[in-house]
């Protein structure tokens, strides 16, 4: 079934009212028409299933059949923070951290990131990212759309993090296992989470000691070295699991 979010402001007490790309999307692409059931979001917290009544060339109106408030969100709060990768790394990465449920995605300025992005650049990938998120949230049937904010330096994403209930960072020098199963054991539902990684050449040991300085713990991810586009998506994995009913 077909996914699509809208407003508050477009869903009345019997019908929502679709409008801007994914009308044409819904008309043009998909080739939907009256009758067709699909699949309605507020971006906060309801689910609609709906029919379709009319398919117009500026509004789609669909009559509302169910309404649900359970949804497909974690429990918690997850914040992924970001080292910036090369390449179209971050398309992944937002993409697959979306389908298993984090919050809020955060890309970072880091010292050994490659990628240095002007405002011009930023402004192109935001955008760029945020329909990377809005395409997964809808495969993978979230009520909400994940936020990916501006790029943040490190400094700023751990002041940023401090009002979370927790921060984890993987960093390969970390070694006790038993110490990171109790550490992420202790996230639970309700809780909000930061989650660390770095760039392809990983963190410095002074970011380490200014993230232990801002009340970081530190955590291993086993005996592999893992690849910043699969770091990340490990943590949230183990989590999801973890928090899922």
């Amino acid at each position: 079934m077909y996914h699509f979010f809208v407003n508050p402001d477009q869903i009345g007490a019997e019908t929502i009212r679709i409008t801007g790309p994914d009308v044409n999307h819904i008309k043009n692409v998909l080739r939907m028409g009256a009758g067709e059931q699909v699949l309605i979001s507020n971006g906060i917290d309801k689910d609609y299933l709906c029919e379709i009544l009319e398919v117009a060339s500026l509004e789609v109106t669909a009559k509302i059949l169910s309404v649900d408030e359970g949804g497909a969100e974690l429990p918690a709060r997850l914040y992924l923070f970001q080292g910036l990768p090369k390449g179209d790394k971050m398309e992944l990465i937002i993409q697959k951290a979306v389908e298993l449920g984090v919050y809020q995605i955060i890309p970072v300025q880091t010292k050994r990131a490659v990628v240095r992005l002007d405002k011009k650049k930023e402004e192109t990938k935001l955008r760029r990212w945020m329909a990377v998120s809005e395409s997964a949230a809808k495969q993978s049937k979230r009520l909400i759309i994940p936020e990916v904010t501006g790029v943040m330096t490190f400094q700023e994403a751990l002041t940023f993090a401090k009002d979370l209930d927790i921060t984890v960072i993987p960093f390969e020098h970390a070694k006790d296992m038993a110490e990171t199963k109790e550490i992420l054991s202790a996230i639970k539902p309700g809780m909000s989470a930061g989650i660390f990684i770095g760039p392809e050449g990983g963190f410095e040991d002074s970011e380490m000691e200014l993230a232990k300085n801002f009340g970081a713990k530190l955590i291993t991810l086993g005996k592999r070295i893992l690849r910043t586009e699969t770091a990340g998506l490990a943590i949230v994995s183990v989590l999801a699991f973890q928090l899922e009913d």
